[in-house]
């Protein structure tokens, strides 16, 4: 799909044509470039309006993993549990930059909104940084009530490589059935592999094109890219049942590589009777609500996105199973 700066939204154009400019395709060198400096100067949170902590917890390998820990000045008991990962092609990115996604929900519920640093691909490619994500909720079960959240509003979200990791979770908790999950906010998610649809054939947006798209699965599947054995747990689109999974809420932009893949998510889901709230932005390329974010269309996306999330803190609750163990959890099969 090509796109031409005429079809972009107006309050994004300017932008647009900057990246394009500074250099508009990730290859895997730049994904390791910026990965080394990211390393090299971290984000520091600065905002009187929320409360921001780190926390170490172990993996089941015995090491360590930082997360971070968003909570209103003062906090509240039983509110929503937000787990959210960010995104990044699965190669890049640090969880200091889902703050804008943080201060909307503890706005509208005075959640707490933990965010992992998960493994990446340029070091651990595939189950790693679903494995620290399903790590991460399921520490959120076990210590809900030290962290003030009801362990019957687990919700988990993402965008973009982190909607992507959101979809996948949400099919790996099902399937073992340790942990329920209430809601779920897979944005612009990137979950096919196979690069087949229309919109992620040839597209040249600006911010993620196909060429990236190709450099960013190739990092994350590792030995897997390129065959028929790519799981769902990787690629949530490879998934043929959709059943049972959690109350839905995503958007995409018109113009980006997972429109059409999004639009597939959604039916499938449909079909399968999961509750979707759904929209498509038009002039919008990849994680414009992110770059662009005093653009008019990201405050409608944003309103939407915070008003589904209300409609689900009133009508969507998952009970946790007493009889549900995490003790003996099995490895995630390649």
């Amino acid at each position: 799909m090509r796109v031409k700066f005429s079809m972009i939204d107006k309050d994004l154009r300017t932008t647009g044509r900057i990246i394009k400019i500074a250099n508009n395709t990730f290859t895997e060198s730049r994904f390791r470039l910026m990965h080394k400096l990211s390393r090299k100067n971290n984000i520091k949170i600065k905002d009187n309006t929320i409360q921001f902590t780190e926390e170490w917890i172990l993996r089941k390998d015995g090491s360590k993993m930082r997360i971070c820990i968003f909570r209103p000045l003062i906090p509240k008991e039983g509110v929503p549990g937000v787990l959210w990962i960010h995104g990044g092609g699965y190669a890049i990115g640090s969880p200091e930059v889902s703050k804008i996604y943080a201060k909307k929900f503890i706005e509208a519920s005075n959640c707490v909104f933990i965010a992992p640093d998960y493994r990446l691909s340029i070091e651990s490619p595939y189950p790693a940084a679903l494995e620290d994500s399903y790590e991460t909720l399921l520490w959120m079960k076990s210590h809900a009530k030290e962290l003030g959240i009801s362990d019957n509003q687990l919700m988990v979200g993402g965008d973009s490589a982190g909607g992507g990791l959101t979809a996948a979770l949400t099919l790996y908790a099902r399937d073992k059935g340790e942990v329920n999950i209430a809601f779920q906010m897979p944005l612009y998610p990137m979950i096919d592999d196979r690069m087949i649809t229309e919109s992620a054939k040839g597209n040249n947006a600006p911010v993620w094109n196909s060429k990236s798209n190709f450099n960013g699965w190739k990092l994350y599947l590792g030995n897997l890219f390129g065959t028929s054995n790519v799981p769902c747990y990787a690629a949530a689109a490879r998934s043929e049942d959709y059943s049972n999974l959690p109350p839905t809420v995503t958007f995409v932009g018109d113009l980006e590589p997972f429109r059409d893949e999004t639009i597939q998510y959604v039916e499938n889901l449909r079909k399968a009777g999961i509750p979707v709230e759904f929209q498509i932005f038009n002039g919008c390329y990849h994680g414009f609500d992110q770059i662009c974010p005093k653009a008019e269309i990201t405050q409608k996306a944003l309103e939407f996105l915070v008003n589904s999330f209300e409609y689900a803190l009133e009508h969507y609750f998952a009970e946790q199973n007493i009889n549900q163990e995490a003790g003996n959890r099995s490895e995630i099969k390649d």
